[in-house]
């Protein structure tokens, strides 16, 4: 599958928009990453801010980005300039001057210049539209530039009156993906999808969670995602019940289920999947029982994701969906109405049904606009990923004890209704025990 790349174009087209949502006499400071320490004088593998990536496609550690609309210069990068020594040791720089034209920066300056050149670009503006918080030790450079424009007005210095938040237009933007965005996450998503196949036809008792993770990896690696989107969960029997469980450390035992909940990150774009499956290759009955009442919810929810349609409305139907099965397993007692009004089926399904998905495995996004639950729109990227968690300590028929389902599939809404990204990775119980009894066939 060839790699679909994001052209600098759609880089400079982002800036502008942004450009043009800021009001006259404002500034935008966005700062890239820096490398974070993982032990001593190693670090962990570099992975820029999305927002920074976003507006610039710049993929090295400690760059600056400043946007000022009502300059002859309106785009500015800073970035660490060619040094021949240092990428002796640590690899090569694109510098300042290679940036601008590789980029479409209007201009670009060595970050040696920041603070003299910050200077001149935020003194006498209004606004300044910064991300407060999101790195502290770059908060103390802006506020220490912000004090020494306030406390030098004899040298014409005047600071901005105003401090606004960047994130709220930048994730805006974010929410709604381009062609270009979508076609990476459908390679995201299929690369993903492989390597969850993967990993069913791999699994077997005594084999290790451990063995399964580096199976999904090594699939996503090998296919140019090199990193997962975030911590793969592999759990199980009862580790199925712990949420966000990542140690992935006990062996795989005969007759238990295990959850896998993974994704490759792909060009900074995540897929998030999650596949419940027996490590045997054969659901016992409870197993089935459980199983076949979370694949209805989801299905159930998914009618909902449309343009128009909502993430609370798609839970709704979800829960009817899992309360209903969970009465008719003797698990939860009562009527129907009344167990859905105490949201009942909440001890054994604690999470939201979905999230946005995007350049973050949570990705940004407003899920309310203007007070009220903002409608599905064509362009939006999300998960939908309802399950059942009966740990075994839970007041619940011995059966059903120790077993944990989750399913989840990335859904993009368009303007019929939606496309699954994930459709390819086996979910009803027949095609997973097939796929699996293939492959126990060909062990």
């Amino acid at each position: 599958m060839p790699t679909v790349n994001i052209e600098k174009a759609e880089f400079k087209a982002r800036r502008d928009r942004l450009l043009a949502m800021m009001e006259p006499n404002s500034v935008a400071i966005i700062p890239a990453a820096s490398e974070v320490t993982r032990s001593r004088d190693t670090e962990y593998a570099f992975r820029q801010d999305s927002d920074f990536f976003y507006l610039t496609g710049f993929n090295e550690p400690d760059a600056v980005l400043v946007l000022c609309p009502s300059s002859d210069t309106p785009s500015t990068l800073f970035c660490l300039n060619k040094d021949k020594l240092a990428e002796i040791w640590h690899g090569r720089r694109i510098g300042f001057e290679k940036a601008k034209k590789d980029y479409l920066f209007d201009q670009t300056c060595a970050l040696s210049e920041l603070t003299e050149q910050l200077l001149n670009l935020v003194n006498g503006q209004q606004i300044l539209f910064y991300a407060q918080g999101t790195y502290p030790q770059f908060d103390d450079k802006v506020w220490a530039l912000l004090n020494t424009l306030r406390g030098a007005p004899k040298k014409g210095y005047k600071a901005p009156h105003t401090i606004k938040d960047i994130r709220g237009l930048v994730h805006e933007m974010r929410l709604f993906k381009s062609p270009a965005e979508v076609n990476i996450m459908r390679q995201a998503c299929e690369i993903s999808a492989q390597g969850h196949i993967r990993a069913m036809q791999f699994a077997k008792p005594g084999a290790t969670e451990y063995q399964l993770e580096a199976e999904l990896h090594h699939h996503y690696a090998m296919h140019g995602a090199r990193h997962p989107a975030y911590g793969t969960i592999v759990g199980g029997g009862d580790n199925a019940n712990i949420l966000h469980y990542t140690a992935n450390s006990d062996v795989l035992t005969d007759g238990d289920l295990v959850l896998i909940d993974s994704g490759a990150e792909l060009q900074g774009y995540a897929a998030d999947i999650t596949r419940t499956f027996p490590i045997n290759g054969q659901f016992s009955q409870p197993q089935a029982e459980l199983y076949n009442i979370v694949l209805a919810a989801q299905a159930a929810a998914f009618t909902e994701v449309k343009p128009g349609g909502s993430l609370s409305k798609a839970n709704k139907l979800a829960m009817t969906v899992l309360t209903q099965g969970l009465v008719d397993l003797g698990i939860l007692q009562g009527e129907l109405q009344e167990l859905l009004d105490n949201q009942a089926c909440k001890a054994f399904y604690m999470h939201g049904l979905g999230h946005w998905l995007g350049l973050d495995v949570h990705d940004v996004g407003d899920y309310k606009k203007d007070e009220k639950e903002r409608p599905f729109e064509a362009g939006m990227v999300l998960t939908i990923e309802p399950g059942l968690y009966v740990s075994l300590d839970a007041q619940a028929p011995e059966q059903y004890k120790g077993i944990g389902i989750r399913i989840e599939d990335n859904l993009l809404v368009t303007e019929q209704g939606h496309e699954n990204l994930t459709l390819s990775v086996p979910k009803s119980i027949s095609e997973i025990e097939a796929l699996m009894q293939k492959q126990a066939i060909n062990r």
